[in-house]
């Protein structure tokens, strides 16, 4: 009798294991952003930072980051009048749709979402706090400067995290190390398109 309950259980959890692997997925969407020097492939977090997610993803189902571009990164050596310096890179949509977005969002601090800016974070570029649209950007390594409380934003309100790299993180820093005229790419690097994708 006693074999028979553990079989039973056993079997149970076994039966159960794609379920919870399911919820664990479900808040995740997956996004790959194609580029001219390969694909970057991004899991979203619509549990953790549901509005920015729900922003971002709206930009890639409209399509209009196909064919826009990387145009800023911002290494070690090209910040001069920043003491607190990062590495990141930034995106923007193709510029045909550059006035056809969906307006300002409020932001998703790092304290509410949990979601920090560590290596491969994807967050949403802004200047002032609610100012954040259709540019994000990539951290290259941990860029704590950029959650709620650092110091790279003197509003210390941080930024938008709101998914990670799960892989592409070659083509992030290739991105980063092309040419640049200070902090723009000359030539910036095409987006060809931006698509969901299953997990």
């Amino acid at each position: 009798m006693r074999l028979w309950m553990i079989g039973s259980l056993v079997a149970a959890l076994l039966g159960a294991a794609p379920l919870l692997a399911g919820a664990q997925d479900a808040g995740l969407a997956r996004v790959v952003i194609d580029t001219a020097f390969g694909e970057i492939a991004v899991d979203v977090d619509t549990e953790r930072a549901p509005g920015t997610a729900a922003n971002f993803l709206s930009y890639v189902d409209e399509g209009f980051y196909d064919g826009g571009q990387f145009h800023r990164t911002v290494t070690m050596n090209n910040q001069p009048d920043n003491d607190v310096r990062i590495e990141v890179i930034q995106a923007s949509v193709n510029p045909d749709h550059a006035d056809h977005g969906f307006g300002a969002i409020p932001l998703e601090r790092t304290t509410v979402t949990g979601l920090a800016h560590v290596d491969g974070a994807i967050s949403m570029a802004r200047g002032a706090p609610d100012s954040a649209s259709s540019s994000f950007f990539f951290c290259i390594g941990d860029q704590p400067s950029l959650d709620f409380g650092g110091d790279r934003n003197p509003d210390g309100q941080g930024f938008a995290a709101f998914g990670r790299v799960v892989s592409g993180m070659d083509v992030v820093r290739r991105i980063q190390q092309q040419p640049a005229d200070g902090q723009s790419l000359e030539p910036p690097v095409r987006i060809t398109s931006v698509s969901r994708a299953a997990r």
